[in-house]
Order: C-alpha cells, then sequence, then structure tokens
C-alpha cells in the first residue's frame, strides 16, 4: 500500500466490516463452561478490547487526515466487535465479564497521556501480543465455539498490526536513521517487558492451551523484529 494515503485501508476495513455481516455470528448455543484458568484470562483480554478508543479518534482527527481518521474509527468499531465477541462468548459459558483489570487500567492511563505517534507505539505492544495470545487460544482451546471467535479476532488483529505500521512508518519519518532505531530498541524492549507481564498474569491459561510461559515470551519477541524493520 501507499505509504501516505489512506484511502485502501479504509476499503480494507469496509470489505471486512461486508464479511462480518454476510457471516453473522457464530451459534452461541454451543458454548461450553470454560476452564477456569480460560475463563479468568478471557475475562482479562476482554476488558482489555473493551475500551472506547475515544482518545484516539480524537488525535487522529486532530493529525488533519480525513481518511486516516476513518480508517481510525473503523478500527475502534473492530475493537469494540471484539469485545462483544469475548463478552457473548463468555456468557455463551455460564461466565460473566468483569468490570476492570489492573494491566487495562494501567495500559490506558499510559496512552491517554501521550500524542499519537507515542499512543500508537504503545497499542502496537498490545496489538502484537494479542496477535500471539489469540493464536494460542485459536490452536489450543479445548472446544469449538472458543476456537471460532478466536480465530475471528486473529484475523483482525493480522489486520490492525500491519495498519498501525503505516502509520509509525509516516511518523518516524522525519527523525534520523539513528534515532528511529533507537525507538523501535526501546518499542522492542517494552514488548518484551509487556509480555513477560501477559505470560506471568495468564500463565495457568497459557499452559492449559499448550504454549507456557517461556514459549510465549519468546515467540512474541521473536516477532518484533520484523514489526520493527516495518515501522522504520
Amino acid at each position: 500500500m501507499d505509504t501516505t494515503a489512506y484511502g485502501e485501508w479504509i476499503r480494507v476495513f469496509e470489505a471486512a466490516r461486508r464479511d462480518r455481516a454476510e457471516r453473522g455470528d457464530p451459534d452461541w448455543r454451543t458454548g461450553v463452561p470454560p476452564h477456569p484458568a480460560i475463563r479468568r484470562s478471557v475475562q482479562r483480554f476482554q476488558v482489555g478490547e473493551d475500551g472506547d478508543g475515544a482518545g484516539l479518534i480524537t488525535k487522529a482527527e486532530a493529525s488533519g487526515d480525513a481518511e486516516y481518521a476513518e480508517a481510525v474509527r473503523m478500527f475502534v468499531a473492530e475493537e469494540r466487535n471484539h469485545a462483544r465477541l469475548l463478552a457473548l462468548l463468555l456468557a455463551a459459558g455460564g461466565a460473566p465479564v468483569i468490570a476492570s483489570h489492573w494491566s487495562d487500567r494501567i495500559f490506558v492511563s499510559l496512552r491517554r497521556a501521550l500524542g499519537l505517534r507515542l499512543e500508537l507505539l504503545v497499542l502496537m505492544i498490545a496489538e502484537v501480543v494479542a496477535l500471539r495470545y489469540y493464536r494460542a487460544l485459536r490452536d489450543g482451546a479445548e472446544d469449538a465455539l472458543t476456537r471460532e471467535v478466536a480465530g475471528r479476532v486473529l484475523a483482525d488483529e493480522e489486520r490492525h498490526v500491519p495498519f498501525h505500521c503505516h502509520r509509525l512508518r509516516r511518523a518516524l519519518r522525519p527523525l534520523p536513521p539513528p534515532v528511529r532505531v533507537a525507538v523501535t530498541a526501546g518499542w522492542r524492549t517494552g514488548l518484551a517487558a509487556a509480555s513477560l507481564v501477559v505470560a506471568a498474569d495468564h500463565g495457568p491459561a497459557l499452559r492449559r492451551l499448550r504454549v507456557g510461559r517461556g514459549r510465549f515470551v519468546a515467540e512474541v519477541v521473536r516477532s518484533s523484529g520484523p514489526i520493527a524493520a516495518a515501522m522504520r
């Protein structure tokens, strides 16, 4: 895609929206009570997906790029849909959502305090961690409904990472090359730290999904190299 225009991203998001409308929701009647470790893990990720995105939209609108702002609104709509799907998945298994979690409160507070460029760098940490988490849930969950929901969310997240990379390339371009390298190296360090926190917090679920803490962290860190290069 062109490195400055966002019309193509709008078309990509719109095509995904049409596909969701045509497919409809999964059959929630097939839900089963989740293992307690999986339930607690999904509840925490559901809280993270349930942010309103208003701050990001406001910053995107302030950038002066109407197409980018529209694409961000479509991204936020997909995140809200993830929260909806996860809430319905929990309900189908007889589990409630939770009101908040400490990790999400810290993450949201940090994002809101930053400008657009730094907010996107923080957001990308969450998105890359989510890629590995939803892949583990899709491949390792014991019931078909959880695997289906995780697969749907994962497909969106696989589009979100290059979308944000697209914007970050533009945002980092004015910086001297050594500074860009330093910024992305710092981002990779932050991602590694976040993956350790998630692995510790979700360890019982990761073991149940046959991934394990060490493998989860190693694979998140390994994935960060190509993504950091794409940002530069």
